[in-house]
């Protein structure tokens, strides 16, 4: 059976998004082809008429990764919200008990950032854009408020909140855990005199 071109650019689409999870859920070097097609529904048979390699899939998987981080920026700083309450509320968002406890969804940065090192060229040329691209986006925000330098701000800001939520995920203790995403929560919008969301 011959399919359209929307058929095969869904069926993609499919695929990577099952390869998103998968790699937030075992890591770029253990993730599987088989696991992968059959995530999306499909047959391994399948994988090649999308993919050169594993390695592509893994690159174009970490794409699909932060598209979907950028999707949820976008909806923390959507229109109607001034830039402060927006940095505020995607503050709030990314040092959540929801996101810390969210594994098949959510920033990649701290999913990826031990792995990124040791990734193929391709892969690792999609994550150092994806974190290009959040930190181009914190910069635009912390513009807005006027801060001095915005695009050292947005590193620091950026590099403290993946610290913080990779160290409460990695706290066994629910309560040290649930305390490390408040204090940096905290010092963050106290740092960077930023509105409390709605």
């Amino acid at each position: 059976m011959r399919y359209d071109a929307d058929h095969k650019d869904e069926t993609r689409k499919r695929v990577l998004k099952a390869a998103a999870t998968a790699i937030r859920e075992e890591g770029p070097f253990k993730v599987g082809v088989a696991q992968v097609m059959s995530r999306a529904g499909l047959t391994h048979g399948g994988f090649y008429a999308h993919f050169a390699s594993k390695e592509d899939m893994v690159a174009e998987g970490i794409g699909r990764m932060f598209e979907e981080a950028r999707r949820r920026f976008d909806w923390e700083v959507r229109p109607g919200r001034g830039p402060g309450e927006a940095l505020a509320a995607y503050i709030d968002f990314y040092l959540s008990a929801e996101h810390r406890d969210t594994r098949a969804a959510g920033c990649p940065l701290p999913f990826l950032a031990a792995d990124a090192p040791r990734l193929p060229g391709p892969a690792r040329e999609r994550y150092a854009a994806g974190v290009a691209g959040l930190t181009a986006r914190l910069v635009e925000r912390l513009a807005l408020l006027g801060r001095p330098d915005p695009a050292a701000d947005a590193r620091s800001l950026l590099s403290e909140m993946v610290g913080a939520l990779s160290l409460a995920r990695a706290d066994p203790d629910p309560a040290r855990s649930d305390m490390i995403l408040a204090t940096s929560r905290a010092a963050l919008k106290a740092r960077f005199d930023l509105e409390v969301p709605s």
